[in-house]
C-alpha cells in the first residue's frame, strides 16, 4: 500500500479534478502491475496497473489508495475493470466520499465475489487525498499557506525590497510544492508589486498549476508577466461585482478566466473566493500571499496547512509583515497549528504546520 501511495503522490497537482490515486497489483508475492492516475485525471490508476499486469492480474491482489470508482464517466467504472480482469482481492485504505461512488465501488466488488479489505494506511491516504475529500465534503479546496520570511517575520524592507530573503534551495523547494498543488494563489497587491509568473520551473515537463489572483477591481498590469503568459498558462482572476467592465473584457480577451465573487465589506469575501475555486474543480490551492490575503484566510479559518521558510536575517519593525492585521484581542481567538515537519533547506529552515481541528 505504501508503494501505491508513493505512486499516487507523483500525480499530486496533475490530476485535478480527480484524486491522485496509485495502484499496485501483486500476484504470488510479486508486483506485476503499477499505475497512477495520469495528468488531467485520465486514465485512472487501476486501468494503468491492469494494463501492465495483463493476464497476471487474474487471481491477484490490487492495492488501491482510494475506493475504485463505480460510475460511468469518460471511462467505464474501475470496479468493473478489476472484476473483468479477474482480481481476487482488493485492499484499500478508505472509502471515496464522492456521492457517485461512496461505497458503491466496494459493493460491486463484493457482489462479484472479490474480497475487500479496508483500513490499510488509512491515515496516510486521508492526508494524501485531503484536497479531493474536502472538495467533495464541503465544496472547497485544501489550502496551503506558504510564508517565506526573515527571522522576525518580515517579507520585505520598508522600501519594498524582497528579493531574496530566503536562498536558492528554499526557492527550489517552493517550486516542488507548487507542482503538488492544482493552483498557486496570490493577492492583487502581490501581483502588482512583484509581477510574478507563479509557474513551476526546474521540475521538467509538468502540468502547470492554475495561477489565481484575487483582485476585487481587476486593476492588474495588462503588460505584466501574468498577462503576457495568460494564453499559455491558465490564469484565473477572482473579482468583485464592481470590477471595471473594460478591464474584465481586456483580461478575457487575452485568455484569463474570470470568477465573480461576493464582497465582505470593502474586500472580496474569501469564503466566496474558495467556493468559486471549488466549483471550478480545484482540490489543492497553494497561497503565496501577500499579507492581507494571508490574514483573511487565517481569520476565516480556511487554512489547512502552513509552510514557512525562515531565513537567518532580521529586518526590523519597519519591514513589511508576512501577515496583515487580523484584529485579534485574545490569544484564545488565534488559529492554532500543530508542527508536522521541520528541516533545513540550504541556509534556511522549513517548518510545516497542520490545522488543529
Amino acid at each position: 500500500m505504501r508503494v501505491a501511495l508513493g505512486l499516487g503522490r507523483r500525480g499530486m497537482g496533475q490530476t485535478w479534478p480527480n484524486p491522485a490515486v496509485g495502484c499496485v497489483i501483486v500476484n504470488a508475492g510479486r508486483i506485476v502491475g503499477r499505475g497512477q492516475t495520469q495528468a488531467g485525471g485520465r486514465p485512472h490508476a487501476e486501468t494503468e496497473a491492469l494494463a501492465q499486469a495483463g493476464a497476471l492480474a487474474r487471481g491477484a491482489t490490487a492495492y488501491v489508495t482510494l475506493e475504485p470508482c463505480a460510475h460511468h464517466g469518460q471511462t467505464p467504472p474501475c470496479a468493473s475493470a478489476l472484476i473483468e480482469a479477474g482480481i481476487a482481492r482488493v485492499v484499500a485504505p478508505l472509502e471515496d466520499n464522492d456521492s457517485r461512488v461512496s461505497g458503491r465501488g466496494f459493493a460491486m466488488l463484493r457482489d462479484a465475489g472479490i474480497e475487500v479489505s479496508l483500513g490499510v494506511c488509512a491515515q496516510e491516504a486521508a492526508r494524501d487525498h485531503a484536497g479531493f475529500l474536502k472538495l467533495k465534503a464541503i465544496g472547497r479546496p485544501f489550502v496551503t499557506l506558504k510564508l517565506a520570511s526573515s527571522f522576525d517575520g518580515r517579507i520585505a524592507t520598508a522600501t519594498g525590497e524582497s528579493q531574496w530573503i530566503t536562498g536558492a534551495a528554499a526557492r527550489a523547494d517552493v517550486h516542488h510544492l507548487r507542482s503538488r498543488h492544482d493552483a498557486v494563489m496570490v493577492g492583487g497587491g502581490t501581483a502588482r508589486a512583484d509581477d510574478p509568473m507563479l509557474t513551476v520551473r526546474g521540475m521538467g515537463d509538468v502540468r502547470q498549476p492554475v495561477r489565481v489572483v484575487v483582485s476585487r477591481r481587476l486593476d492588474l498590469p495588462l503588460m505584466g508577466k501574468l498577462a503576457m503568459s495568460a494564453k499559455d498558462v491558465p490564469l484565473w482572476l477572482c473579482h468583485g461585482p464592481d470590477a471595471d467592465s473594460y478591464l474584465a473584457e481586456a483580461w478575457q480577451g487575452i485568455g484569463a478566466r474570470l470568477l465573480p465573487c461576493g464582497l465582505d465589506g470593502r474586500q472580496l469575501d474569501i469564503v466566496s473566493v474558495l467556493d468559486a475555486l471549488g466549483a471550478a474543480g480545484l482540490t489543492r490551492v497553494f497561497c503565496e500571499g501577500g499579507g492581507a490575503l494571508a490574514a483573511s484566510l487565517l481569520s476565516a479559518d480556511l487554512v489547512d496547512e502552513l509552510v514557512g521558510y525562515t531565513a537567518g536575517m532580521a529586518i526590523g519593525a519597519e519591514g513589511l509583515p508576512a501577515i496583515g492585521a487580523m484584529g485579534l484581542a485574545r490569544l484564545s481567538k488565534a488559529p492554532r497549528f500543530k508542527l508536522a515537519e521541520t528541516r533545513t533547506v540550504g541556509a534556511d529552515v522549513m517548518h510545516r504546520w497542520v490545522r488543529e481541528r
